[in-house]
């Protein structure tokens, strides 16, 4: 494909598309060719020597209610990097775009009920024009898809098959949500309220595989005491647009990790009375539904650096053998790592042109091992086995 740019940054006048152009801007300079996009060209000049970017680095002016300005910047480059959302309302012709164009696309979407629609509305699109899309590359839904994906790949290479169970839990989140991601949570509440069809989307863990039905999942809607681990477990916030991304790798993988493949995802409180309290109090716990964080907020430089994540996935071989992998980050969830993981899997599209062909992807399965080595070598995050 030859375009003007590998990659342009859309939104990068805002928050989190201020964080990617930054960390595109330390680490890989004007080595890559890289441009800023937004609405507003002063904002993005301004936003470029603020993160001390190259003044050399392009600007292109691009609005989510102009179509033609869309697919003008479409066109002049090899990937879209997207951080304006909620994607729901603002991404629908871009993703069309791009599929129509052959422009590969990264997001940060966590919003279920859109990606079936754009699954359903651009699959043949992409496919016959060769752009790779790939939804969720931020902490919604790298580190819990990838970390499946890696703990799988190691019972095949210990035991010739897949676990048919796994449990994914936090173990440790120090750092805030983003306020896109609260946003896309309210937009999403409101398409259901307004399309009551939307809510059998929502609550299916196979929404995203295109027919694909698979056994009965685990709940992990209430507190529970897990003998193996020795901790109480709560609803994890982020559980029901992970585990949807992690059954559509499976999927898209030739269901890799088996037909019967079950999975939930959980947060660690501890054991004992302490941690069954903890455990009681988060599954009450509504204050981030009730956030009044708004787009375009987030936390200090100091915040983001301090803060850090630590998720394990244990699963049982069919020989009855307990497996632990760990996917860990040095930055806060929200923010600081989101930004980095959504500026590598933009550069491993770009350098593995042979990476999966035209469709719409989830990051384990369109980049796999190779998204994982680079998020390993740039982007603070560590993939272990800790037990098998």
């Amino acid at each position: 494909m030859s375009r003007e740019f590998d990659v342009i940054i859309y939104g990068a006048s805002g928050f989190t598309g201020r964080l990617v152009a930054e960390y595109m801007g330390k680490t890989y300079g004007d080595s890559a060719n890289w441009a800023m996009a937004g609405r507003n060209e002063a904002k993005l000049a301004e936003v470029r020597d603020l993160v001390g970017a190259p003044s050399t680095i392009p600007l292109v002016t691009a609005d989510a209610s102009d179509p033609e300005s869309l697919r003008a910047m479409v066109k002049r480059t090899q990937c879209i990097c997207t951080t304006v959302g909620p994607y729901q309302l603002y991404g629908s012709e871009l993703v069309r775009l791009c599929a129509e164009e052959g422009t590969h696309y990264v997001d940060l979407s966590g919003e279920p009920g859109w990606m079936h629609e754009m699954i359903t509305a651009h699959q043949a699109a992409a496919e016959a024009s060769g752009a790779r899309i790939v939804h969720s590359c931020g902490f919604d839904s790298i580190p819990f898809d990838l970390g499946v994906y890696f703990l799988q790949k190691a019972a095949i290479a210990q035991t010739g098959k897949p676990m048919p169970r796994v449990r994914g839990r936090v173990r440790a989140m120090n750092g805030t949500f983003s306020g896109g991601t609260i946003a896309s949570m309210r937009a999403t509440m409101a398409s259901a309220k307004a399309n009551p069809a939307i809510i059998q989307v929502l609550t299916n863990p196979f929404a995203l595989t295109e027919g694909f039905t698979g056994p009965e999942q685990p709940a992990g809607m209430a507190p529970q005491y897990d003998e193996e681990l020795q901790s109480w477990s709560a609803p994890f916030i982020m559980a029901p647009i992970n585990t949807k991304n992690i059954h559509r790798s499976n999927f898209l993988l030739g269901h890799q990790y088996g037909e019967d493949f079950r999975y939930d995802e959980m947060l660690l409180t501890g054991d004992g009375d302490q941690g069954k309290a903890a455990a009681d109090y988060v599954a009450k716990d509504d204050s981030v539904a009730k956030s009044d964080l708004q787009p375009g907020e987030g936390p200090t430089k100091e915040e983001r650096e301090n803060g850090n994540y630590d998720a394990i996935f244990a699963g049982e071989t069919r020989d009855g053998e307990l497996m632990i992998s760990s996917v860990q980050g040095d930055r806060d969830p929200g923010y600081g790592s989101t930004s980095k993981m959504l500026a590598e899997a933009a550069m491993c599209l770009l350098v593995n042109p042979d990476l999966a062909s035209g469709g719409l992807w989830t990051p384990a399965a369109a980049m796999g091992d190779a998204l994982m080595a680079r998020l390993q070598d740039h982007a603070g995050l560590t993939f272990q086995i800790e037990k098998g």
